[in-house]
């Protein structure tokens, strides 16, 4: 029962953060894993069993409400479902010991990314759509998004969104539903993955009913503080604290002594708790310029994913 709360915390967390973004499910669900001691290939293979749930929700959603481009999902959710079982089966045939700085470093990397993101992130230019040839690049993207979502827990929304909003290719809207629905085929290909390799007497039941529970209590929730809270003190937070986390174990990992790990941790929780400061009063400058107080910056909620 212990674990079954703490799991659904997590899953609750999870939820909570890409609810209100619209990325970084995999990614918050997997540090909370780590943190109460699942194995790294257990916790992502939980993860991605769990999305398979809730990226069915998402795409449906975003089908009805037309942000779906179809041709974007194949080109991505192809490449990415190949990317996603070979991830998975690199990450459970590393040992844990090997497995758990592995991951960690990759949730570094992808928390670092939120965190940048949502602190620096300038209005979208016009989209000027993806031409059948300007497809291409879609396949090294999905493959490269999928093979790092399975094998660090999370990363298909940070990778896959963040990239085609730089590009200023296709609007925020569709770019969010389209990631959001080719995330299906993926989660389901990394699942495969994991139960190949790992085979389904590894996983928990309890882990992954947990994550399903904590997600959907979460949900309507989430819906509330995407509508209260900006995007940008959201996205600010959950990367820093995603960030700091997972620090221990690299540094535990490359035999950092204990006085250096207590001040590299506290010098980037300073830095955290700044950019945070900075997030909050920015936003609050924002909305004030806004025209009135339903008329957010165009850029308030666009930075969002799987």
């Amino acid at each position: 029962m212990v674990t079954l709360i703490l799991v659904a915390i997590a899953g609750f967390v999870a939820q909570l953060v890409d609810g209100s973004l619209g990325m970084a499910f995999g990614v918050t669900a997997t540090t909370g894993l780590l943190a109460v001691g699942t194995a790294p290939a257990v916790a992502s293979a939980s993860v991605h069993l769990a999305e398979i749930g809730t990226a069915t929700a998402s795409g449906i959603s975003h089908w009805r409400m037309g942000n779906v481009d179809w041709p974007v999902v194949r080109w991505l959710a192809v490449p990415g479902t190949i990317g996603g079982f070979l991830g998975a089966t690199f990450l459970a045939w590393l040992s844990t010991d090997a497995a758990e700085p592995v991951m960690s470093t990759l949730l570094i990397a992808l928390g670092l990314y939120v965190l940048l993101r949502f602190t620096l992130w300038t209005t979208p230019v016009r989209p000027r759509g993806i031409t059948k040839s300007g497809r291409r690049w879609l396949l090294p993207l999905g493959l490269t998004a999928g093979f790092v979502d399975a094998t660090g827990g999370g990363g298909w929304g940070p990778v896959s969104t963040t990239t085609l909003l730089s590009s200023g290719r296709l609007s925020p809207r569709r770019t969010v539903g389209s990631v959001d629905t080719s995330e299906l085929p993926v989660s389901l290909g990394a699942s495969v993955g994991f139960l190949y390799a790992l085979g389904g007497e590894a996983l928990s039941a309890t882990v992954v009913g947990g994550l399903l529970i904590g997600g959907v209590l979460a949900a309507p929730l989430a819906a509330y503080l995407v509508r209260i809270l900006p995007a940008r003190v959201i996205g600010t937070g959950a990367g820093g604290l995603i960030v700091l986390t997972n620090l221990q174990a690299v540094l535990d990992a490359v035999g950092v002594p204990g006085p250096a790990r207590l001040a590299t941790s506290g010098v980037l929780a300073a830095g955290w708790v700044a950019a945070v400061v900075w997030a909050v009063r920015t936003s609050i400058a924002e909305r004030r310029a806004a025209p009135d107080e339903d008329a957010e910056p165009a850029d308030a909620h666009e930075p969002a994913g799987a």
